[in-house]
């Protein structure tokens, strides 16, 4: 009896010991540049990935925690840094909710994919993989057409990884990454169109109004907004999600 609750005890105060730490780590890269990866033609944002990771490792309880503090993260931001569009990120609706969902949705994906057998689907992995690095590629060729080295570095550093991460996941590893990937895509997807489409329904026209553009084509622009920023994240997420995942799963 006192060994099983020593053992929840420990459980407890394990999840909330990794809470405070991805919850610290998306904080940090919030407050500097780290938080932002120069990718293929543009930027991305990886404050999602510690809330994929603790969902994938340790449950949607952990996920769901750390996404809140993401969300809360979001809302102090919003005060502190001024913005002409912070007014939307101070409605917890938009800064939060879709944060919270993005530890739980991730770790449904996770756990289905792996229920149905990522391992009977490794050409869709295969496929991913191979896309990543058509996108890194052409990001390649712009920032060495615009002598811009250090993204170029970033973009074939990824690009390695990545061939990495697909080596290892088909001849070394035990047990398969595509459930890992999907994770990643969907908690990526949560982020962007969750946020961006609450955006849309509550606030809209304003939202648009305030960045400069044309009022009669607001679907349009928060559309162009997903688009560029949901496809750079996606990749991020998939390439660090699954080699952060892939080295903490292979080491327990």
């Amino acid at each position: 009896m006192n060994n099983t609750i020593s053992r929840r005890k420990a459980f407890n105060a394990r999840n909330i010991a990794v809470i405070g730490l991805l919850g610290a780590l998306t904080a940090v890269l919030g407050m500097t540049p780290i938080g932002f990866i120069p990718i293929g033609p543009t930027r991305a944002t990886i404050m999602h990935i510690p809330v994929i990771v603790g969902s994938i490792l340790y449950g949607p309880l952990v996920g769901g925690f750390v996404g809140l503090i993401f969300g809360i993260f979001s809302i102090i931001n919003a005060l502190v840094n001024m913005t002409v569009v912070s007014f939307v990120f101070l409605n917890p609706l938009i800064s939060v909710v879709p944060r919270v969902l993005i530890g739980i949705g991730s770790y449904y994906a996770y756990k289905g994919v792996k229920t149905i057998g990522g391992g009977r689907f490794k050409w869709i992995l295969i496929l991913i993989c191979f896309g990543i690095i058509a996108y890194l590629g052409y990001g390649s060729v712009q920032s060495f057409m615009t002598e811009n080295w250090f993204n170029l570095v970033i973009n074939l550093i990824l690009i390695s990884m990545t061939g990495l991460i697909l080596y290892f996941s088909l001849k070394k590893y035990e047990y398969e990454s595509l459930e890992v990937v999907v994770a990643a895509i969907v908690g990526t997807m949560i982020n962007t169109v969750g946020v961006l489409s609450l955006i849309y329904f509550i606030y809209g026209e304003r939202f648009v109004a305030a960045m400069g553009q044309d009022v009669e084509f607001a679907r349009k622009v928060i559309f162009s907004i997903g688009l560029v920023n949901g496809i750079p994240e996606a990749i991020i997420a998939i390439i660090l999600v699954t080699s952060i995942c892939n080295a903490i799963i292979k080491r327990k």
